[in-house]
């Protein structure tokens, strides 16, 4: 049995929402590029050139990629013979989103639902709790920001509704969000579970390896389609027209009841921002 200080935590959990905040990943950057070249519409080039510009400010002045530093979603994968020592797992996660925050000069948006009374902390984080095999502490700090989640969607679906309706659904929930989720996109879906797994896979989908497939060949081929169709209804960069309106679509699914078809649709703005640390 492998033993690990809830302090060790802390520290990476505050690491990581600085660095998630300040740097995006090259998987993006590189689809970010891909779009550039893609791009048709002269605005839209503009408006990549200058996400693309954005970036290399962050990174050399050491400042947020956007001013909306999110609310803090972390997923821990617990290894199942690791014991976690020195006080509650949970509070040295909100600790370090506390100070990660604090120390990155990031903005604190986290409030409470009705009073709108700011924690000033940006805590308490939602965090995602997974029992794997092994010994050791993987977590993820991903920064969600409100404009794309406000955009996001969870729909019951009846089984009829097959593919066509999961197609239906993503388009419609895309079309909808227009320019507010400052595309282009990661389109994250999530297919089967209930309604509160549905809405967790397509959460997870944006975790992957940006513009990877999925590994079921059948999966990947609705991956590929969906982003096909979302391009061709000419939202563009930031919805002020274009060609490239989803950088990649990722599918997550999960075996459900036979009456049901859950799908959850979790935009992700061209700020995909998460950070990893295996502890």
């Amino acid at each position: 049995m492998r033993e690990l200080n809830v302090d060790q935590v802390t520290a990476a959990v505050a690491q990581l929402s600085i660095e998630a905040c300040r740097y995006l990943g090259e998987d993006v950057r590189a689809l970010l590029e891909q779009a550039r070249a893609e791009e048709k519409s002269a605005f839209g080039c503009f408006i990549l050139e200058q996400i693309l510009k954005n970036l290399e400010v962050a990174a050399k002045e050491q400042l947020p990629i956007c001013q909306d530093t999110g609310m803090t979603v972390v997923f821990l994968e617990v290894g199942q013979d690791l014991h976690l020592t020195g006080g509650d797992l949970t509070m040295a996660v909100n600790e370090g989103v506390r100070r990660g925050y604090q120390e990155g000069y990031l903005r604190k948006s986290v409030l409470t639902p009705l009073s709108r009374i700011n924690t000033n902390d940006n805590t308490p984080a939602v965090i995602h709790t997974k029992i794997v095999p092994g010994d050791r502490l993987k977590i993820t700090v991903a920064p969600k920001g409100a404009g794309s989640e406000n955009m996001s969607r969870v729909k019951m679906l009846q089984p009829a509704d097959g593919i066509a309706g999961v197609k239906q659904f993503v388009l419609e929930t895309v079309t909808a969000a227009g320019g507010c989720a400052c595309p282009p996109l990661i389109v994250g879906v999530g297919i089967g579970g209930t309604m509160e797994k549905a809405a967790l896979l397509a959460k997870e989908a944006l975790l992957r390896p940006a513009g990877s497939s999925h590994s079921d060949p059948a999966v990947a081929n609705l991956e590929k389609e969906l982003r096909v169709l979302i391009n061709k209804t000419g939202l563009g960069p930031q919805g002020l027209g274009g060609k490239v309106t989803a950088l990649a679509v990722h599918i997550q699914t999960y075996p459900t009841h036979i009456a049901a078809l859950p799908v959850a649709v979790n935009l992700q703005c061209h700020v995909a921002r998460h950070r990893s640390l295996l502890l």
